[in-house]
């Protein structure tokens, strides 16, 4: 480790501190260092003295064999600016980042995880940030994530029904449309030629319908896929330096609880009586983290508040656009068959009709006297010959005895990838 002097000048707040605390000295430690910098304090707002960072004078007057009650008094008793001398600490952040560090880092990964009675149970100490409001921002979040996985694997439903709906509406206009092109009787030829026809208008409508709405799955898809992972990855970066520097505060608690206990013992401990350098050095790591863990903070707090802004903004324009165009689709149905009001239909039946095979035609009554004057040649029914090539339900059903035939359009849509 290198160090370097030097002396600043520093303007006191309104409440007569410069925002640092100090440790070491008289009689254990023969130098006294900067333990912490206070956030917004004069010394932070300078930025020259950093954690670790020894002070040798205060207004020239030297500070060695002075305690730190009296060097703090001494500072305090000065009217005005206060000038500090001090021996800079160029420290390695790499050597303080030990396997002590390392382990640390893990225990703060599992015990973050558990409840404290869990953690208390195993005698696992839980080193907390206090009123850290993006646990609930984090949690809001998961909330966010799990409202939009359920609304777009609903929608895909939703479409895939109105999609399978569209291919219903192709196949009665087919069916009807070919019963209209057989019908002899003109009336019922244009009746059913009709309805066959708003059929065929709805499911072109529904087509127009699903590609309205298809982007819906698209935008739906960009929020859940990458900004929500995006801001994960942000938080996994943050959860890292978070932890980094909760274990580097728990690395000073201890090194303190060391000092107390071979101080109420009354024994030297070797690293206080040689400058602290070990202290020190940890010391700096810790600010070093510090600075990183409120610079990911801050970042992570906007990407969540910009991901909710887009949240709110997103959810009411998707929902717009799904209801208008259901209350559109809708609306244009209902009126397609009111105007399409063809029934009852009437048609000229033949009365070979509702002959089948195997079945005649009840007996005709005949008067006995004209059976008389008639000739007594018997009648022979005659049968109307069928088209044996296609059944009944091959001409009038071939949109659905296939069940691969789709529109083209529909073919095209690929709403769902499948």
């Amino acid at each position: 480790m290198t160090v370097t002097s030097g002396s600043i000048t520093l303007k006191k707040d309104d409440r007569n501190l410069i925002g640092i605390s100090i440790g070491g000295g008289a009689p254990l430690c023969p130098c006294l260092y900067v333990v912490q910098v206070s956030e917004n304090g004069p010394v932070a707002s300078d930025g020259t003295l950093q954690c670790g960072d020894e002070i040798t004078a205060v207004n020239g007057e030297t500070v060695k064999g002075k305690s730190k009650v009296e060097v703090a008094k001494m500072i305090k008793s000065v009217k005005g600016n206060v000038t500090l001398t001090y021996n800079k600490l160029h420290a390695d952040p790499k050597q303080g980042k030990t396997l002590d560090i390392i382990l640390k880092k893990v225990k703060h990964r599992v015990v973050e995880n558990m409840s404290s009675a869990t953690a208390d149970a195993l005698g696992l100490s839980r080193a907390i940030l206090c009123n850290d409001t993006l646990v609930k921002k984090l949690e809001e979040l998961e909330r966010n994530e799990y409202v939009y996985k359920g609304l777009t694997e609903h929608t895909k439903l939703v479409l895939r029904g109105y999609f399978d709906l569209c291919q219903v509406y192709r196949a009665f206009g087919d069916v009807f449309a070919s019963i209209g092109v057989r019908e002899p009787q003109p009336r019922a030829s244009e009746a059913f030629t009709k309805f066959g026809e708003a059929h065929r208008n709805m499911e072109r409508f529904g087509i127009k319908f699903l590609k309205t709405v298809k982007p819906m799955l698209t935008d739906l898809g960009t929020y859940l896929n990458k900004a929500v992972p995006d801001t994960k990855l942000t938080i996994k970066k943050y959860a890292d330096v978070k932890f980094e520097y909760l274990s580097y505060c728990l690395k000073v608690k201890e090194m303190d609880d060391e000092e107390y206990t071979y101080q109420a013992l009354q024994e030297p401990l070797y690293r206080v009586e040689t400058g602290n350098y070990e202290y020190r050095l940890i010391l700096r790591c810790r600010q070093d983290a510090r600075a990183r863990f409120s610079k990911l903070r801050s970042d992570v707090l906007v990407k969540l508040e910009l991901l909710d802004q887009k949240h709110v903004q997103d959810i009411v324009f998707q929902m717009n656009r799904l209801l208008t165009a259901l209350a559109n689709y809708n609306e244009y149905c209902f009126k397609e068959m009111q105007e399409t009001n063809v029934f009852p239909i009437e048609l000229d039946l033949p009365q070979t009709t509702f002959q089948y095979s195997g079945a005649s035609l009840p007996p005709t009554y005949h008067d006995d006297e004209e059976e008389e004057e008639e000739d007594s040649e018997p009648l022979v029914l005659a049968e109307e010959a069928l088209p044996e090539s296609k059944s009944d339900d091959e001409l009038l059903l071939p949109g659905i005895s296939d069940e691969g035939k789709v529109s083209k359009e529909l073919a095209s849509l690929n709403l769902l990838g499948d």
